[in-house]
């Protein structure tokens, strides 16, 4: 039950296995599973069609809060893929059931429907060899791929789950999107309360295993002001002074490395000729923490010097036709989280790496996880598999050599596996 909305009030974490084996020992079962062997053989079989739902998925434009055809795509992709409960939530994100064996408990496995490109952009798929270039073809394009195989690959072998796998195509994880599509699911989606266990696969690299979630603070603060002639009104507040001010008093503000914290002033606008006082300009920053406690600090610490900013440009100038105003209009708010090194999700899945010939490391990064993360449910986020690079560039690639793609699905599969559990 919930006590608040976005906040659970004790919970659950993913059933361990009677007499308490070790990670080790779990993912060394699933592997030596038959029904394991026989699901990675149809990944394998299979690599070809996973290949070319990368490169159709890619193709169909996603761009930031205009996601509806991929959406729809995958929404058929859900269907034809036999999944229960198949439906598309209020603000886009589409999802399908894969019913275990009647334990009561579920556990996601999401990937994100949108790209960071605009709209416009040229998404069709170059290939060289073994890899594809596409802006989104690994940012998570190839995870929501991935994820549709894992079930195909599940089917094949007939392994049915102890708890439910719920297939996710989220909207929202880029930019300022602000992981509106997660948010609602946790806050407002009709499954918010069932989840036990939360997966986010999102790029390909396997042996980063975010642990930790970045929270971070967006702001867009404008500064106004009268404005006029450069040289005629020579003496009037200038809102671009009182912006100067303010972003040099957040390069001066405390960013401490552990817990690791971070400031920018990112993006900078206004104004109407080089011969005018502006009357309007504004900034976006960018704040982050792996701490809330220390991301609370210094946004307390910044919007107070927002204010101070405004106060001693109207002090050192002239307001006779008015003073320096400031709007501070918040785009951007992700909490942040952790799942404990010790939580049953965490060991699976560094065990599971490992024992791939993986050097698992666990990171903190922004990613859909957070959300699940910030209100304690156990959520990691895992790979896709094989190789890429240039993220978020117009030249982003993804290697899919079968050797190294199939290795890291495997590994990702079977940590969803000792997640979920085999039945019997």
């Amino acid at each position: 039950m919930r006590s608040m909305p976005g906040r659970l009030d004790a919970p659950r974490p993913p059933r361990e296995e009677a007499g308490m084996n070790s990670a080790t020992d779990t993912v060394a079962a699933i592997l030596a599973d038959p029904r394991f062997k026989a699901a990675v053989a149809t990944l394998e079989r299979e690599h070809d069609r996973t290949v070319e739902d990368i490169i159709r998925l890619t193709e169909i434009p996603a761009p930031p809060f205009k996601e509806e055809r991929r959406a729809a795509a995958y929404l058929d992709m859900l269907r034809a893929h036999g999944l229960e409960e198949v439906e598309q939530d209020a603000v886009g994100n589409v999802m399908g059931r894969r019913r275990g064996s009647g334990n009561g408990s579920t556990v996601v496995v999401a990937a994100h429907l949108d790209t960071v490109f605009p709209e416009g952009t040229d998404v069709r798929v170059r290939r060289e060899g073994t890899k594809l270039f596409a802006p989104g073809v690994g940012d998570d394009t190839r995870s929501l791929a991935v994820n549709l195989a894992f079930v195909r690959a599940l089917d094949a072998a007939g392994i049915r789950t102890r708890a439910d796998l719920l297939i996710l195509g989220d909207v929202g994880e880029e930019g300022l999107g602000d992981l509106r599509g997660v948010r609602h699911f946790f806050t407002e989606g009709r499954h918010r309360d069932q989840v036990d266990a939360f997966f986010t696969v999102d790029s390909p690299e396997v042996d980063r295993i975010v642990t930790g979630g970045i929270g971070s603070k967006r702001y867009r603060i404008g500064f106004h002001g009268p404005g006029g002639h450069s040289f005629a009104a020579f003496g009037l507040v200038n809102p671009a002074y009182a912006m100067a001010r303010a972003a040099l008093a957040l390069a001066g503000l405390a960013a401490p490395e552990a817990p690791r914290t971070t400031h920018c002033v990112s993006v900078l606008g206004g104004g109407t000729s080089v011969n005018a006082i502006p009357n309007a300009v504004w900034m976006e920053v960018d704040l982050r923490s792996q701490s809330a406690e220390e991301l609370a600090r210094l946004e307390a610490e910044f919007l107070r010097a927002v204010e101070a900013a405004a106060a001693e440009e109207n002090a050192a100038r002239s307001t006779r036709e008015g003073p320096v105003t400031v709007e501070v209009a918040p785009i951007g708010d992700r909490p942040a989280g952790h799942t404990p090194v010790e939580a049953p999700i965490v060991q699976l899945a560094t065990a599971a790496v490992a024992a791939h010939g993986y050097t698992p490391r666990q990171e903190y990064s922004s990613t859909d996880a957070n959300i699940p993360m910030s209100l304690g449910i156990p959520a990691v986020k895992i790979g896709s598999g094989g190789r890429g690079g240039r993220a978020h560039s117009l030249e982003e690639w993804i290697d899919v050599e079968p050797g190294e793609s199939l290795r890291g699905m495997s590994a990702s599969l079977a940590t969803i596996l000792a997640v979920a559990g085999i039945a019997d």
